[in-house]
């Protein structure tokens, strides 16, 4: 509470000890489009009273994006700023404590302004975008105050630039501003939500290039379902989400029959094979299993995934073995520039292989197999002369020993000789 009238000298000391906030505040919205940016004096810090009780607020507001373009603590929660006076600070237009549907609407009146975002790169359809998602679907079509609002992923106060390490929706924090709703069994169970998929992002290929090899294009919660527009893909679309990163694959999916409309049905997606929160690469063993999960043992469609897999097989083997001829090269002490430009070369077309194989045409991956095995047989092929040229260095090496020992041998033999004929000269005396 605001302290009584007569101790108002000491409440304006310790306003004025706060001098974090700008001096000069632009107007902000919820005005009419357009207006321009003024000068308040009652914004001074002197006259300021929010600051009074709510240091701690400030504090926290200093540190965000906002505190740096001039929006005050009445911008959004309204009232008197220059009251000293719980009654008269709280009155008028004060909303205190923001509701979720009034934090929508009171940052929709800057964000949804075109005008006021432009200058600073910002889109103005974030709003729009939330009523198309599920989260939007249910506040404000439902009135459904599980769902969450503007401040529920984004810090009231200290609300930081999405590129700033410490802000919930960096890259590698997203997941964890997301499992403070989707990690809460009480909370998904009436949904028939499941929890535990932060989880498996974490330990999938895409978490494990985010978290661990700090890879940022690898994608997080939003980079799938989407940010202000949270939505789970259809079954039709999966492909083309996965497609915007994994761009040759998407295309080579489409080419086979996985990816085309056959009878009528829709297409399988990629998490069919590789999962969808916990993404993994279906290792090259596991082909031919892995479609075991939708096709008969020893049918025509498992066959087929058997075929895949030997192919890749092969072709594995032959970049171990030129991989491996390589380094044999080098133990030799031979030039390999030549020979690691092929390898890479090879193993550009067994990546292509690999994206090949989603097309399910054994006749294009048997040529690129043929490319990888021409490769690899050349680089094997100057580590096999190399190892004869060493083994005929040291049958060259024969004759050179047996000379050398016999030269020995015979020194030998003329000093024991020597020896033998030297008189013993203390014997005669």
């Amino acid at each position: 509470m605001i302290k009584p009238a007569g101790s108002f000298g000491f409440m304006l000391i310790l306003a004025c000890s706060f001098t974090g906030l700008s001096a000069a505040r632009p107007a902000v919205a919820g005005t009419a489009a357009g207006t321009a940016y003024v000068q308040d004096p009652a914004s001074s810090p002197q006259r300021y009273g929010c600051l009074i009780c709510h240091a701690d607020k400030r504090r926290a507001y200093q540190l965000g994006i906002h505190s740096d373009r001039g929006v005050q603590c009445h911008d959004c929660h309204g009232g008197n700023p220059t009251a000293f006076e719980t009654p008269e600070a709280h009155g008028g237009d004060f909303r205190g404590s923001l509701g979720k549907l009034e934090s929508l609407e009171v940052c929709s009146s800057c964000h949804a302004d075109p005008d006021q975002m432009r200058q600073y790169g910002l889109p103005a359809d974030q709003i729009a975008e939330l009523r198309t998602s599920r989260h939007g679907q249910l506040l404000l079509d439902a009135g459904n105050l599980d769902a969450p609002t503007c401040s529920d992923c984004h810090d009231p106060h200290t609300t930081l630039r999405p590129d700033d390490a410490r802000s919930g929706v960096y890259p590698t924090n997203i997941s964890a501003t997301c499992a403070r709703c989707h990690d809460d069994e009480s909370l998904m169970t009436p949904y028939g939500i499941p929890t535990g998929q932060v989880a498996e992002h974490r330990h999938s290929a895409h978490g494990i290039a985010l978290y661990e090899d700090q890879n940022f294009a690898a994608p997080t919660c939003i980079g799938c379902h989407g940010s202000h527009a949270a939505l789970p893909p259809n079954v039709g679309e999966i492909s083309n989400v996965c497609g915007r990163c994994h761009v040759n694959v998407r295309r080579a999916f489409d080419l086979g029959p996985h990816g085309r409309l056959e009878g009528g049905e829709a297409p399988l997606g990629c998490t069919d094979c590789h999962s969808n929160h916990d993404t993994e690469r279906v290792a090259t063993e596991r082909i031919a299993e892995t479609c075991e999960g939708c096709h008969e043992a020893g049918g025509a469609e498992t066959t087929l995934g058997e075929e895949v897999e030997q192919v890749l097989r092969r072709a594995a083997s032959e970049m171990e073995s030129a991989d491996e001829a390589v380094e044999e090269l080098v133990r030799r002490g031979h030039e390999v520039s030549d020979e690691r430009f092929r390898l890479r070369a090879a193993l550009s077309e067994f990546r292509r292989l690999e994206t090949l194989q989603h097309t399910l045409d054994l006749e294009q991956m048997a040529d690129v197999e043929r490319l990888i095995a021409s490769a690899s047989m050349d680089i094997r092929g100057k580590a096999e002369v190399s190892a004869e040229e060493k083994w005929e260095h040291k049958l060259f090496l024969i004759p050179i020993w047996f000379f050398a020992l016999g030269i020995v041998f015979l020194a030998g033999y003329r000093l024991r000789r020597l020896r033998s004929e030297t008189p013993d000269v203390e014997g005669t005396l």
